[in-house]
């Protein structure tokens, strides 16, 4: 584990101007009713997103502010029951460890991995937590692995949930879908996508989780999946997968800020040089997406004895086409993503499930952004208030924004009237 990452070198920028109107207060009088659906027995079904992991990891803190949670409670007043998630210790209440920002250096952030008060019993491998739960949410789960027995033993989220003898032997859907629940929310399939975009749309062979899953694939799966939690007629609310540039981890690595970090060392240069996916060397454009992590790892500029040109500088030593998306990649990946996304809408509307648009949302909050109760929120890395330190997931207020995506979308289909969940209660980035 990597126990510091610091000088990034980035260029945050001037805020996105937010325009949308704030969010409105509930109405005096409202009282909230259940519709009709029944929440007495709610489940989360979902990965990262679903589990509450943020800033690079899995703690309590990011745990308890799961948005299923901040769901599960808002349900407690319409008949909801018990909604149980796998927390951490407070001995162990730094899980997997997680990014926190020590500093910002000449308005650069610092960030350092917490190492301390961890939940691991072995290499690999976290403390179990083998009680019943009702927040199924695995960091890591794609749509396409959730039959495979085999990544029960591969995912350490996934193992810790799990006795010795389900282990190696027991698939993500027949454990989410096996609980007797009443209403299930369903957020899965960004993984799908997600693994291949972060490794710069390069496919790794062995290595599942950073392949681009197929369309045929998908809706094979998500039928199936939602078949067997609606096998008694349940009701639910399933959720669309985003846009991968409306997340920081694809939009905050620019080539100019790349170009003025090597200019602020005393140099000067004009551009950049990368390896698209085609195999091409040349000079980036503003239209590359750099992925975050190539901020921080020190290679720009670098030389070797193997290559004394300097990595990224010369077309003769291009940046790696895995710490880029190129425009051509980012359409075939968008494109997948709509495709994905009729899969999932089209099975909402045959099964009467409310329907959350997450990638409508979340390209709202990228641009123009929102603003919630005074607060304005957008994608921007740090200070957007969305999204946490490692670009991907979301910071607390995220979720509790992201909740009521949910009960939004639950209100409208099926006449429930839930309370929504006041997101400044929560907070953005933590500053030192």
């Amino acid at each position: 584990m990597k126990r510091l990452v610091n000088n990034i070198k980035l260029y945050l920028g001037i805020l996105a101007i937010a325009l949308a109107s704030s969010c409105k207060p509930e109405i005096e009088g409202f009282q909230p009713s259940a519709g009709q659906a029944d929440f007495s027995k709610y489940i989360a079904v979902g990965n990262s997103l679903t589990a509450g992991f943020a800033d690079g990891g899995l703690y309590l803190e990011g745990q308890q502010v799961a948005y299923p949670n901040l769901i599960a409670a808002q349900l407690k007043q319409v008949g909801g029951g018990e909604f149980r998630s796998p927390f951490f210790s407070d001995e162990q209440r730094n899980g997997s460890g997680y990014l926190q920002l020590t500093a910002l250096v000449n308005g650069q952030p610092q960030l350092e991995n917490v190492t301390t008060n961890l939940a691991y019993r072995a290499e690999g491998r976290l403390a179990k937590y083998t009680d019943d739960i009702e927040n199924l949410g695995v960091p890591g789960m794609r749509l396409d692995l959730s039959v495979w027995p085999a990544f029960s033993a591969a995912n350490m989220y996934f193992e810790r949930l799990l006795s010795d003898a389900e282990v190696g032997a027991t698939t993500y859907m027949q454990y989410a879908s096996q609980k007797n629940h009443t209403f299930f929310s369903f957020w899965l399939g960004n993984n799908d996508v997600l693994g291949y975009a972060m490794n710069g749309a390069v496919a790794v062979e062995g290595d599942p989780t950073k392949t681009l899953t197929t369309a045929a694939t998908f809706n094979e799966r998500y039928n199936q999946f939602i078949g067997a939690l609606t096998a008694n007629q349940q009701k639910g609310v399933v959720a669309t997968i985003p846009d991968v540039t409306a997340i920081p981890y694809f939009t905050t690595v620019t080539r100019a800020a790349l170009i003025a970090a090597v200019n602020a060392s005393g140099a000067s240069i004009t551009d950049i040089y990368i390896r698209t996916g085609a195999g091409v060397a040349r000079a980036a454009t503003d239209a590359d997406l750099f992925v975050l992590p190539f901020a921080s790892s020190g290679l720009l500029g670098s030389t070797s004895t193997e290559n004394p040109i300097p990595y990224g500088l010369n077309p003769g030593n291009p940046i790696e086409s895995k710490y880029v998306l190129d425009p051509a990649e980012v359409t075939v990946i968008k494109a997948r993503v709509n495709e994905f996304n009729k899969i999932i809408a089209d099975v909402a509307d045959a099964k009467k499930l409310a329907l959350a648009d997450a990638h409508a949302y979340l390209n709202r909050v990228k641009s123009p952004g929102i603003m919630y109760n005074g607060i304005g929120v957008n994608a921007a890395f740090i200070t957007g208030n969305a999204f946490s330190l490692d670009g991907i997931h979301l910071t607390p207020m995220g979720n509790a924004l992201i909740a009521n995506l949910f009960i939004d979308a639950i209100n409208a289909q099926y006449g429930s009237k839930l309370t929504k969940v006041d997101a400044t209660h929560y907070r953005g980035v933590k500053f030192p």
